[in-house]
C-alpha cells in the first residue's frame, strides 16, 4: 500500500477537513493533492473512509475510524523514532491538552525540566474548559490532565496533584480574620457560581446543600479567575478549586472545606497504546509528583 496515501488521509483525519490538512501537513502540498490520494486510497480499499458534514468538514467512517487506529500510532512515532536514529536524540511534538489551573500552576517548571533535558521536543499546549477525556480517544491529543471521575479503560494515569475546595471570601469579609468560619454563616448571602450547565456548578451547590445552604441570589461566571475576582470587589462568596495553599489572589480571603471526599486528584492521562511513544514517556518522565508543587495557584 502506497505510503502517502496513508499520509494524506492520516492529516485529513486527524484534522477533519482538506484545507487543515494543507496547514498542518510537515511539507508543503495542496488540497488537490491530498484529495487524489484519499480518493486513491479509497479506491485501493474498495471502501469509503470520509462523510462530508460541512462544506469543508469531514468526519471518518466505520472504516475509516478502523484505518485511522492503525495508522496514527505509526505515523505519529515516525517522526520521534527518525530523530532518535539519525542523531541520537528525541525530536518532535507532543499535544497536550489542560485547564487553565494546570496551565498556570504545574506547566511551567514541567515544560523547564523537559527542555532542559529535551530541548527538541515542542509541547502543543490548549486549554480545555469543561472536562472532555474523549481527546485522547479522538486523536486530538497526547496527554490529557484534568480530574476525573472516571478514567475510560484504555488510558493510562499519573497523578500530579491533588485539588481541594476552597470557600472564598472578599478580603474585608466579616469572618476573613474570624478563629471560627464555618460555612453556614454565610447562608443568605450572594453567591459566586461557575455559569449555568458547567458540572462545576453542579459540584458547587451540592456542596451547599451539604451545610443546608440554598443561595438566595446567585451570580455566574465563566471561569475560576472571573469567579475570584468578582469575590475580590465584593459581590459574594464562592467555591473554588485549588491546589495547597489556596487561591492566590489579591482582595481574596480562603480557608480549605475539610469534609469526607472533598478532595479531586489531577491526573495525567495518556492512551495505553501510547506507552512506547518516545516523546510521551520523555514528557510524562519531566512531570511533577504530588507535593512537589508550590502552594497557591487559581485559573
Amino acid at each position: 500500500m502506497n505510503l502517502q496515501r496513508l499520509e494524506g488521509f492520516y492529516w485529513v483525519a486527524r484534522t477533519g477537513g482538506y484545507a487543515r490538512a494543507v496547514r498542518a501537513f510537515p511539507y508543503p502540498i495542496t488540497a488537490p493533492g491530498i484529495h487524489q490520494q484519499v480518493k486513491r486510497l479509497e479506491a485501493d480499499l474498495g471502501l469509503r473512509l470520509f462523510e462530508r458534514t460541512g462544506k469543508d468538514r469531514l468526519v471518518r467512517t466505520p472504516a475509516g475510524e478502523k484505518l485511522y487506529e492503525l495508522v496514527a500510532p505509526f505515523l505519529e512515532r515516525l517522526p520521534a523514532a527518525l530523530g532518535q536514529i539519525a542523531r541520537g536524540e528525541l525530536r518532535g511534538r507532543v499535544r497536550v491538552r489542560a485547564p487553565a489551573l494546570v496551565m498556570r500552576v504545574h506547566l511551567p517548571a514541567w515544560l523547564s525540566r523537559l527542555a532542559r533535558v529535551h530541548p527538541g521536543i515542542q509541547v502543543d499546549l490548549d486549554e480545555v474548559g469543561d472536562t472532555d477525556v474523549g481527546m485522547l480517544q479522538r486523536g486530538e491529543a497526547d496527554v490529557y490532565i484534568d480530574t476525573l471521575e472516571i478514567v475510560p479503560a484504555g488510558l493510562e494515569t499519573l497523578r500530579i496533584d491533588t485539588l481541594r475546595p476552597f470557600v472564598v471570601i472578599p478580603a474585608g469579609h466579616r469572618l476573613a480574620r474570624a478563629r471560627r468560619r464555618p460555612l453556614e454563616a454565610l447562608a443568605g448571602e450572594p453567591f459566586v457560581a461557575y455559569s449555568s450547565g458547567h458540572r462545576a456548578r453542579d459540584l458547587q451547590l451540592e456542596a451547599l446543600a451539604r451545610h443546608g445552604i440554598q443561595p438566595d441570589r446567585i451570580i455566574g461566571a465563566s471561569s475560576v479567575d472571573a469567579i475570584l475576582s468578582l469575590v475580590s470587589v465584593g459581590l459574594g462568596y464562592s467555591l473554588v478549586p485549588a491546589v495547597a495553599g489556596g487561591p492566590d489572589r489579591d482582595g481574596v480571603a480562603s480557608w480549605p472545606m475539610t469534609e469526607p471526599g472533598a478532595e479531586f486528584p489531577m491526573l495525567a492521562t495518556w492512551r495505553r497504546s501510547s506507552g512506547d511513544n518516545p516523546l510521551v514517556a520523555a514528557f510524562l518522565a519531566a512531570a511533577p509528583r504530588e507535593r512537589e508543587i508550590p502552594g497557591g495557584g487559581a485559573p
